[in-house]
């Protein structure tokens, strides 16, 4: 079947997707305004869009195309399924072979015990379904008061109202009566932004220590689980201090509490191993897995469960589940998606060659004036724009006003760069080149540069007093 490059004017597309299409994360009349970009094709790290304008995405789609646009290895799985077994569910006491299969390899992959997965079809709903997992897992042991689980500030965990709840974003929290009941938020281990005059070493014992805090403020009796990411994802990528982790392990093992560890932006290579508990030395009792797990070819997701606490699950009737739980065709593009990470050694050449010489290249944007910080940890990395590099200090300007504008300026040098407020985050697919490197760090620095061009003729390079 020949690839459809025969479209509508891209007007015309804009129109019926502004008469009719909800975007998600977006102000619906001013991205009709505007005109939302056609993407029509990819392959590789190089998106094209309907006027035939070639970005390279340095975000992996939504941090998940972890081996890059156009396998057509995946494409070829998902249609031999289809005619094979399209759909069945695994209700009513039944199982098929791609959910058996994957369930498997994951198990194989993941580390320490956690050999049990529970399928969703999202990351978003996996952490629904370690809020009930955990729950039904102290009820079961008799302690049913247990039911409080601690995340982070600035956390995403997903937007559904369970999930949404476990994140810690103001915006999400102040539509549709967020968070539930029982959820307890601490503060993020973010050095640059909220250190004051701590080392990042003493912040992050700091920060880990909050945590031991709220189980004694909280009751440890009340206290089921604490949930966060090995690095904070859509919060800014938030490379927490080397002594974070470890504090946070230590207070977690004292106090008896199940660890989730949220590897749906960590998995799967992001961080230069399969996971990043595996980066960080964090030994969590469930891991919350999608994006990479598919590198977004099917949308799939599930927490992987250490022997405990599946053998207390398994012993009851979890009366959880949903339709696309283990969806076959997911499955099967998901075995595919795990065996070309693994045959190709994506994740380890990733490691041992571009991932080093992407670190490089980053860590020396701090020359620019208006860098402050750069931090990257295998292929997620985040910049720090400021107005003062020796004060780490903030805009004067609304967050996220001039890292809107350095957005727009990467998108008009055809490179895909998320702002997250005033921070500028990439998480390119794995599959990225050397020379696809330079090419992402050239238009980086165009765009700092015509960005710290214009906040210095609108008066915006001031500093927050």
């Amino acid at each position: 079947m020949a690839i459809i490059t025969n479209h509508m004017p891209t007007e015309e597309l804009q129109a019926l997707d502004a008469a009719h299409h909800m975007h998600p994360f977006s102000n619906g009349d001013e991205l009709s305004a505007k005109g939302a970009r056609v993407i029509t094709r990819a392959k590789g790290v190089t998106l094209t869009d309907s006027e035939g304008v070639e970005l390279l995405d340095a975000m992996a789609g939504l941090w998940c195309v972890n081996i890059g646009y156009g396998r057509d290895e995946l494409a070829d799985v998902a249609a031999r399924q289809m005619r094979e077994l399209p759909y069945y569910n695994t209700f009513f006491q039944t199982t098929h072979v791609p959910v058996i299969a994957l369930s498997q390899r994951l198990a194989e992959l993941a580390p320490g015990d956690l050999n049990h997965v529970f399928y969703a079809g999202s990351g978003s709903e996996a952490n629904d379904t370690n809020i009930r997992m955990v729950r039904t897992y102290w009820a079961e042991k008799g302690k049913p008061t247990k039911s409080i689980i601690i995340s982070r500030k600035n956390a995403y965990h997903g937007s559904s109202v369970g999930s949404g709840s476990l994140g810690g974003m103001t915006p999400m929290h102040a539509q549709g009566g967020l968070p539930i009941p029982d959820i307890h938020h601490i503060n993020q281990p973010n050095w640059w932004a909220e250190g004051g005059d701590m080392s990042p070493e003493e912040f992050g014992l700091a920060r880990a220590r909050e945590l031991e805090e709220a189980i004694n403020e909280l009751g440890e009796d009340r206290v089921a689980a604490f949930i966060a990411e090995p690095i904070q994802g859509a919060g800014g990528v938030i490379v927490p201090p080397e002594t974070y982790w470890p504090e946070i392990q230590r207070i977690c093992d004292k106090y008896e509490i199940l660890l989730i560890a949220d590897e749906v932006i960590c998995g799967f290579g992001r961080t230069g191993n399969w996971f990043g508990s595996q980066t960080l030395n964090i030994r969590p009792h469930i891991m919350t897995i999608a994006k990479g797990l598919s590198s977004g070819y099917a949308p799939i997701g599930g927490s992987i469960v250490c022997d405990e606490v599946a053998e207390v699950i398994n012993a009851c009737e979890f009366n959880h589940g949903y339709t696309y739980s283990g969806h076959p065709v997911a499955a099967a593009v998901a075995l595919e998606n795990l065996r070309i990470l693994d045959e190709e050694k994506i994740v380890e050449k990733g490691a041992a060659e571009t991932a080093p010489y992407l670190k490089e290249k980053w860590e020396a944007l701090t020359d620019h004036p208006l860098v402050g910080e750069a931090k990257i940890v295998g292929f997620m990395g985040s910049i720090a724009l400021t107005p003062d590099k020796a004060a780490r200090a903030k805009f004067a300007s609304d967050p996220g006003t001039v890292g809107y504008i350095c957005r727009e300026r990467c998108f008009a040098n055809k490179l895909v760069m998320r702002h997250v407020g005033d921070r500028m985050i990439i998480s390119p697919p794995l599959v990225i080149s050397k020379s696809e490197i330079d090419t992402l760090i050239d238009r980086a620095h165009q765009s700092l540069d015509e960005c710290y061009a214009r906040i210095k003729d609108e008066g915006l390079l001031k500093a927050a007093s």
